[in-house]
């Protein structure tokens, strides 16, 4: 078989009598465990879904949505036809890569339910008893934290946010919900800065960073729920850019209105549009370009170079924190007058990336046409 085989995902289900004392209706984060294996099957790209009937599973219910076949209960292996077979305990917890991975090998070995419920794998748990469904929401909950977060960014906001994650994963909170409530939230908190009341522009600082904070909530929802979607995406990179602006655009408003002067307008004025650039930038010549999602990982399309990982650094949001120290000593202003040049400077540095970029693409695409030119010739 090769990697262009069509593949079948078959679901096994032990039903209310598993030996495991978890069945395939089992609610984890907000989704059955069969819903979960499912929807994971079909992120992987297998052509054909079946689960396993089993007592007392209304599987109907659990599969509305989903493109899953139902199968009679039998002792015998079920037949894929031409294409290959991944067969799958349904108290094992896949990750989408691992599925994806096991669908193109030529060769797929059956997964194990595993003595004790342990991960196997870093991209699977099985859960052994019931007492491993704690464990088995602290595996998904990490799987989250991507491998390109800051250091505040992976100690502190995700620890924060995956703890609202999972209180919100059993609700009818959608991520896109999410996404506007931390907008809200930071727009809350940049407005804060217009305030002359004592301790409002501290206030508004630990707003805008709880903005940042919730905001990787409706990542976290929508990949735990399998709700990703291009709407969310743009929504999501878009609504950080409006609170970013809007922080810029009232600090200035608040700084001009202290000194009676008006050229702090035209630094918030920089700030503002060095944002916008880049942000408009980032998503015609990466996010654009990506038909479903987008998971957005890297400012560039070729996130090795090293000034694409410069640029990856400088874009993470951990600068929010020194805006809330500056803040707590009234020195927010310090804050605008670094943007102001930054922000600028930043957008003359994805330029130069996407420069350097084009340049390393096209000699490979010129030695493609003289291969494909040769090629040519020697057929004719």
């Amino acid at each position: 078989m090769t990697g262009d085989a069509p593949a079948t995902l078959w679901i096994s289900s032990a039903g209310k009598d598993a030996r495991s004392g978890v069945a395939g209706d089992t609610v984890l984060l907000g989704l059955p465990l069969v819903t979960r294996a499912v929807l994971a099957g079909e992120r992987a790209g297998f052509e054909r879904i079946v689960v396993e009937e089993a007592a007392g599973l209304d599987l109907r219910r659990l599969l509305a949505g989903t493109r899953a076949e139902i199968a009679a209960r039998s002792a015998a292996a079920p037949d894929p036809g031409p294409g290959r077979l991944v067969i799958l305990p349904e108290n094992v917890i896949p990750q989408v890569r691992w599925l994806r991975e096991l669908r193109q090998r030529t060769r797929e070995p059956r997964p194990d339910t595993g003595a004790r419920g342990e991960p196997e794998s870093r991209d699977r748990f099985a859960i052994a008893s019931a007492a491993d469904l704690a464990r088995a929401q602290d595996w998904l909950l990490e799987s989250l934290v991507k491998d390109t977060e800051g250091f505040m960014s992976r100690h502190v906001e995700r620890r924060i946010s995956l703890a609202v994650s999972r209180r919100l994963a059993a609700t009818r909170v959608t991520p896109n919900a999410m996404t506007l409530f931390s907008v809200g939230v930071g727009l809350a908190g940049a407005l804060l800065f217009l305030s002359s009341r004592l301790g409002a522009p501290l206030a508004g600082a630990f707003l805008v960073l709880l903005h940042s904070i919730l905001d990787g909530c409706d990542g976290e929802l929508a990949r735990l729920k399998f709700q990703e979607s291009r709407l969310g995406g743009v929504l999501d990179f878009w609504g950080d850019n409006v609170v970013h602006s809007a922080l810029f655009g009232t600090i200035a408003i608040a700084w001009s209105r202290a000194s009676g002067q008006t050229w702090p307008l035209l630094l918030g004025a920089a700030a503002i549009l060095g944002t916008i650039l880049s942000a408009a930038f980032v998503y015609r010549h990466t996010m654009a370009q990506v038909e479903e999602g987008p998971l957005f990982t890297s400012v560039s399309r070729s996130p090795d170079s090293p000034f694409s990982r410069l640029a990856d650094a400088l874009a993470r949001r951990d600068f929010l924190y020194l805006l809330v120290v500056l803040a707590a000593f009234g020195k927010e202003r310090w804050f605008l007058a670094m943007a102001a040049p930054g922000s600028p400077i930043y957008f003359l540095l994805l330029l130069a990336i996407a420069r350097a970029g084009r340049r390393r693409e096209t000699p490979a695409a010129e030695e493609s046409a003289r291969v494909a030119v040769r090629v040519n010739n020697s057929g004719s």
